[in-house]
């Protein structure tokens, strides 16, 4: 096996002039050093254009750069040796010619027309606009009350997951075969992009993908240097391997949010929330990402926006721009937590300026029970959502008034809490509608075999994957329970696009709501099938029969008439035994397409903070949830959804930033620098359930996935400025730094 160093691009952006491998050549260990000139030849470049979004553009992007680096980290050459230390080494010695260009990275300075094109072939550096209006928003904050109206800014950042991305392919020179083992979290779409970008039938590409340290969306991305790695095991007709060491993760692993906003609220005099108008900008780096379109995230963010309340007037705008950072990809909640926040934060001032607890101010601005099936003013469409009931569950278990008084009289001793509560609406589970138009190759169906085996186990074979959630858990339990088998007889095989169903993988909290759904149904036909097949060699009918413990029983005095090895080796050995013409069926598949755009799932999250007005310190105290994602399956594996979820939107908003200079240099890509929340920071996680299971499916589960990190954000953000408002403060950008809440509160005073 042979690895992979990469040689990266020092400048934020820059002309590559010549690349001389000459003293790298003749390092140790070295087999081939490759040029992202020569990738090409053999890989098709990567054109990210959304066939539904008019207006969109984007430039070619090659696996590695080829004569244009773009962003700080861009792959430029690949050194193949016998070890990664041997890599690494003979890396350093590659001599690229670099011509330093002028680095774009401000948002608002991209979207300006006299801004230098980062790709002059695009003419200018706006990738993509787009306005949502329904009624008359301008008139009806015209007619308001009173209006509120907020700035917003939130950093860039990226997932840092647990273990780097990493990619293990090879070429079978003699049967031309592609077989890649990789980080991923679906394999049949980097099967279809291998396939396609190589010139390799689609049949002849597997694709593994196991149990790996942490997605949250970074790894459902297509990363150049990953289809590069690809292409250099058929160059070389051996297996080639790449891991992203910590630093490269910074510099190359796609990059999340990095928006600005600029929104306004207006209220009726009978406290009702009336209008609202939503300015959006936001930065992709230099290039859409491939497949998953980066500019979701300014989409998301301006629909999901106002989801909960029952306002009619709304006017929203998201401009999407280039800048010489990293590619912005899909990451947990995608654009969601952005419209969550704008609209909390709004909801909590209109509540101030009406002398309205916030809590009572939701109640009486959420949608109605009766409203249902409703599409929200910025075009979520929801069949149901339990927002009151999720309301009175969250604050509940916070005890809301007893924190409320306990704020009151610590201000008399100079210390300043604050209580968030915010209501979160998670779109999870995308069907058809949302991709197929767009043009991508995204599957969004997902499919479940289920096979007796002539021992008498079960195994399940299913499209979804799974990165730590305990989705194949959960979906060993919904087989189990339809076919009466306990956990240790059921062996489920997931992450193999040469084995299991074709499906999406794992990306929009779809497992249990739509991997499930599907391992139900292939359940329920293979224990039909089960019953049929044991009632002819019993010599009874199928309804008489029951399965419970791993045995057929009868239905009426729950006799254990015969196991289910029992049952499969008539099936596989003894059909002599059988009636003539029966046909064992013990293996079944079955997929689930969702009918209708998404599912939605919904909740409230609150937060009680303390902020050391000297020092600019915040301190969580406690935090909480309530939740409705249909019905819960494994009610422990949820709650830690919820709660990395939580943990996560807290990193987001108090902690992690990637940080560039002007000319596209990032200044923090170590562990050292880049900060995360740790377990001391954390407070206790209190949750609660709310089920209204799905109507959609027999399953009725929901996605739970992003709801955290969705909730989370906002409620962090309602919690802080709850605490500074007496002080006249509000913060505005974020990570939360103390020079932020100093500089807000000096501003106040």
């Amino acid at each position: 096996m042979l690895h992979i160093a990469f040689v990266r691009s020092p400048y934020g952006h820059a002309r590559i002039n010549s690349v001389d491998t000459s003293m790298a050549t003749n390092a140790a260990g070295v087999v081939r050093i490759i040029t992202g000139a020569q990738v090409a030849e053999i890989c098709e470049p990567m054109l990210a254009i959304a066939a539904h979004r008019p207006g969109h553009k984007s430039a070619p992007q090659h696996a590695m750069a080829v004569d244009h680096a773009c962003y700080q980290g861009e792959p430029v050459a690949a050194v193949v040796a016998t070890s990664r230390a041997e890599a690494e080494d003979a890396a350093d010695l590659v001599m690229v010619d670099y011509e330093e260009l002028p680095a774009v990275m401000d948002i608002m300075e991209a979207l300006d027309p006299s801004s230098p094109p980062i790709h002059p072939d695009l003419g200018d550096n706006h990738c993509f606009e787009h306005t949502t209006v329904t009624g008359d928003a301008a008139a009806a904050l015209a007619k308001a009350a009173f209006t509120v109206e907020h700035e917003f800014e939130f950093g860039r950042h990226t997932a840092v997951t647990l273990e780097g991305r990493a990619i293990l392919a090879h070429w079978d020179t003699v049967e031309e075969r592609m077989t890649v083992h990789h980080s991923h979290q679906s394999p049949y779409q980097m099967q279809d992009v291998f396939s396609r970008h190589l010139g390799i039938p689609e049949h002849k590409v597997r694709v593994i993908t196991p149990d790996i340290g942490g997605g949250f969306g970074l790894k459902i991305n297509v990363h150049g240097e990953e289809l590069a790695v690809a292409a250099i095991a058929k160059l070389l007709g051996k297996p080639v391997k790449f891991t992203a060491d910590r630093l490269e993760s910074f510099t190359a692993d796609c990059q999340t949010r990095d928006h600005l906003g600029f929104a306004k609220m207006g209220v009726g005099v009978d406290g009702k929330i009336t209008s609202m108008d939503f300015e959006n900008a936001l930065s992709v780096g230099a290039y859409t990402a491939y497949i998953r379109f980066g500019l979701a995230e300014g989409m998301m963010a301006i629909t999901c926006a106002a989801a909960p309340y029952a306002l009619t007037d709304y006017h929203a705008r998201t401009r999407v721009a280039y800048v010489n950072k990293g590619i912005v990809g899909m990451f947990r909640g995608v654009g969601v937590p952005i419209g969550c926040t704008v609209t909390e934060v709004l909801v909590d001032q209109a509540a101030a300026k009406a002398e309205i607890d916030p809590v009572e101010f939701r109640r009486m601005n959420y949608h109605k029970d009766e409203d249902y099936p409703l599409t929200s003013v910025g075009g979520y469409a929801a069949k149901y959502m339990s927002l009151r009931r999720c309301l009175d569950a969250c604050v509940d278990i916070m005890d809301y008034d007893s924190l409320r008084a306990d704020q009151m009289a610590q201000r008399d001793n100079n210390v300043w809490r604050g209580v968030g509560v915010a209501t979160f609406v998670e779109a999870a589970a995308f069907g058809p509608v949302y991709y197929g138009p767009s043009g991508a190759r995204v599957s969004t169906q997902d499919g479940c075999t289920v096979k007796l085996e002539p021992s008498g186990v079960v195994r399940v074979m299913t499209s979804v994957t799974d990165q730590g959630q305990g989705t194949l858990t959960g979906i060993a339990q919904i087989v189990g329970d339809q076919l009466g088998v306990g956990m240790a007889d059921i062996d489920v095989i997931a992450g193999d696009s040469a084995t299991t169903p074709y499906g999406g993988g794992a990306w929009a909290s779809r497992g249990m709501a739509m991997g499930g759904e599907a391992a139900l149904q292939a359940g329920k036909a293979l224990k039909a099938n089960i019953l049929d097949l044991a009632a002819s060699v019993l010599q009874t009918t199928a309804d008489a029969l029951t399965l419970e413990d791993g045995e057929i029983r009868d239905a009426r005095t729950r006799e254990a008439r015969m196991d289910l090895a029992e049952v499969a080796k008539a099936g596989y050995f003894r059909q002599d035994t059988l009636p003539s013409g029966t046909q064992p069926e013990l293996m079944v598949t079955r997929h689930h397409v969702p009918d209708t755009p998404y599912y939605v799932a919904n909740g409230v999250q609150g937060a009680h903070v303390e902020v050391d007005i000297e020092t600019g310190f915040i301190k969580l105290l406690g935090w909480w949830v309530a939740d409705d994602c249909g019905r819960v399956v494994n009610p422990l594996m949820v709650d830690e959804q919820i709660r990395g979820g939580v943990i996560q939107g807290i990193g987001n908003t108090l902690y992690e930033h990637s940080q560039y200079d002007e000319t596209g240099q990032l200044l923090n890509a170590t562990l050292a620098d880049y900060l995360l929340p740790m377990a001391a920071e954390m407070p206790d996680i209190k949750i609660a359930h709310i089920e209204t299971p799905l109507t959609n499916t027999e399953l009725g589960a929901n996605g739970i996935g992003e709801s955290g990190t969705i909730g989370a954000i906002a409620a962090l953000w309602c919690a802080v400025n709850d605490a500074l408002r007496p002080l006249g403060a509000q913060v505005t950008k974020q990570p939360f730094t103390p020079e932020h809440l100093l500089e807000v509160i000096a501003a106040g005073k």
